[in-house]
């Protein structure tokens, strides 16, 4: 069985700066921000959530089928998916737009500061969920475009396709209704810690109060390298994390650990296992630069 993955797919720009943002940005002075970074290195790596959670899910052995939107620079990128042997026929080529593109900093202690130009992913929602196939069983609505988030999730809704809801960076599109609508939609959430605080604050509630709606199986939120908690009927379990071997660039990490969790839901495991997985892989993926240049030891992926 397929699962879904509607998000972007992104070209990033990854620098490094070899310092400290706190020691560069006056807090009194923000209201007259002037700041430049000297950043020595950059690189150029293919991104975009649905791509990277793509990535990790067809390396545990899943069947990602991929819904976003390229722009007219995006033949390589397209030729990347198809190289996975995945089905690409739902993602869209903009020949009046650019793939999206985020250039990302990150400081010495992994903060990153991330400007973003949408481009061909504001077109996204012009294709809509293929609810006429019966392959699909799971789903996941990334970040994307605004339109294409509320609307694809309402055709999932529509279809009964269970699916994770995950604002990441798109959470601040939304007022609190619209999240609402979300989270009554979705059969989990998936936040890290300072998404979480956003979201419950719009939504006027808590993580537990949250978690004890009906149609939700699960809230997971991820605490970088103290793992994550789990959030079911009420009840809060810490999945400890995994010390990495080596800590080079965070990009990616919380979407390798989306798409453990997407393999361990299609196939039937509880919470604590997708995420004690999804630690392991997240844990693999900050010891490599870029989102999409991890490898998963054969025998974790046997044991998967």
């Amino acid at each position: 069985m397929s699962v879904l993955i509607c998000g972007s797919l992104a070209f990033d720009t990854i620098t490094n700066f070899p310092g400290r943002f706190a020691q560069q940005i006056l807090p009194e002075q923000v209201h007259i921000l002037n700041v430049s970074f000297l950043v020595p290195t950059l690189r150029r790596e293919f991104g975009g959530c649905a791509g990277n959670i793509a990535y990790t899910l067809q390396l545990l052995g899943g069947a990602p089928l991929v819904m976003a939107a390229l722009g007219n620079d995006g033949g390589e990128y397209l030729q990347r998916l198809k190289s996975w042997g995945l089905d690409t026929s739902l993602v869209r080529q903009d020949t009046e737009a650019y793939t999206a593109q985020a250039i990302i900093i990150t400081d010495q202690d992994n903060n990153q500061i991330t400007a973003f130009h949408p481009g061909a992913m504001q077109q996204a929602h012009a294709t809509a969920v293929p609810t006429e196939r019966g392959d699909i069983a799971l789903a996941i609505i990334a970040p994307d475009g605004r339109d294409a988030m509320i609307e694809h999730a309402a055709q999932l809704a529509a279809a009964k396709i269970p699916f994770v809801f995950d604002p990441g960076q798109g959470l601040p599109m939304f007022d609190g209704d619209e999240l609402r609508r979300f989270t009554a939609q979705a059969s989990w959430v998936a936040v890290n810690d300072y998404e979480a605080r956003m979201l419950c604050e719009r939504l006027g509630t808590t993580l537990e109060a949250l978690s004890r709606q009906a149609n939700l199986r699960g809230v997971i939120v991820t605490l970088a390298h103290d793992g994550c908690e789990l959030w079911q009927d009420g009840q809060r379990t810490h999945v400890p994390g995994v010390a990495a071997t080596e800590v080079l660039d965070p990009t990616g990490c919380g979407d390798a650990l989306r798409g453990a969790l997407l393999h361990g839901l299609s196939l039937g495991w509880t919470l604590e296992r997708c995420m004690a997985l999804g630690n392991q892989v997240g844990a693999i993926k900050i010891a490599q630069r870029g989102g999409q240049n991890h490898r998963i030891p054969a025998e974790l992926i046997a044991v998967a």
